[in-house]
């Protein structure tokens, strides 16, 4: 595919207060993040590689792009189980399923975004036995995870307790770590995911977990640890950067 590359990021929830103020969606974040990956790639213009365009689907179910409209889309992260069986999400794993059946249009997934796929490709997804991921965390890379992002190890954001059980058939795994064997899934030219969160950083995380400590979804104990973990040094620029090249590799 030739760039501009028609990229939709398909908001599968809405920031917190701070962080939607501050880039305007998820797609706003997202949007950043690319826009990095896309000068660490040596092209500082990122409209001369993507055109982006936002849907947020889960407040508007039915705002989906038409398929000829665009060459590749992003499912976002949600604090939503991709387990359930609400009908947003449902529908959303339908689209992804029609998505996967044809050959052109391009995956990639972050978090319950890697998760849908992974839901739409027939594996189970469900509550981690190991419990919680959350804050910057390192990811063991096979040696196709090592090849797309250039590192022998990666750092990345995580904010997860669900997982995919196994890895689908016909796709190449990225990594693994102690807590979810299941980090990231690549078909070349198909599809690219993680199962951390490439598009967050410190402030991000640290807007996430004080309000999921004050609900008490973290105790004291996990919110000190991860608070601690969330200002370390990320590799989410390198993980765009990958997701461009994905995009742009014939």
């Amino acid at each position: 595919m030739r760039p501009p590359l028609r990229l939709a990021i398909l908001e599968c929830d809405t920031p917190l207060p701070n962080a939607d103020a501050k880039y305007g969606g998820y797609g706003g974040v997202f949007t950043t993040l690319l826009r990095s990956g896309a000068e660490l790639l040596g092209k500082p213009v990122l409209e001369t590689v993507l055109q982006i365009s936002k849907y947020q689907i889960q407040l508007d179910p039915d705002n989906y792009p038409k398929l000829e409209d665009v060459d590749a889309i992003l499912l976002t992260g949600s604090r939503f189980n991709s387990f359930e069986d609400a009908p947003w999400i449902e529908k959303l794993v339908d689209f992804t399923a029609e998505i996967l059946k044809q050959d052109r249009i391009r995956l990639i997934g972050c978090c319950f975004g890697h998760q849908i796929i992974g839901r739409a490709m027939g594996v189970k997804v469900g509550r981690n036995e190991a419990g919680w991921e959350a804050a910057v965390d390192d990811v063991d890379l096979s040696e196709r995870g090592k090849q797309l992002f250039g590192l022998e190890k990666l750092s990345i954001h995580q904010m997860h307790r669900d997982i995919l059980r196994n890895y689908p058939d016909g796709v190449e795994q990225l990594g693994s770590s102690p807590v979810c064997p299941v980090q990231g899934m690549y078909k070349k030219g198909r599809l690219i995911t993680v199962q951390g969160h490439p598009e967050f950083n410190e402030e991000i995380t640290t807007e996430l977990l004080r309000v999921r400590h004050t609900m008490g979804i973290f105790n004291d104990d996990q919110f000190d640890k991860y608070m601690d973990k969330a200002g370390k040094p990320h590799d989410g620029v390198v993980v765009a950067r990958a997701f461009i090249e994905f995009l742009l590799d014939d």
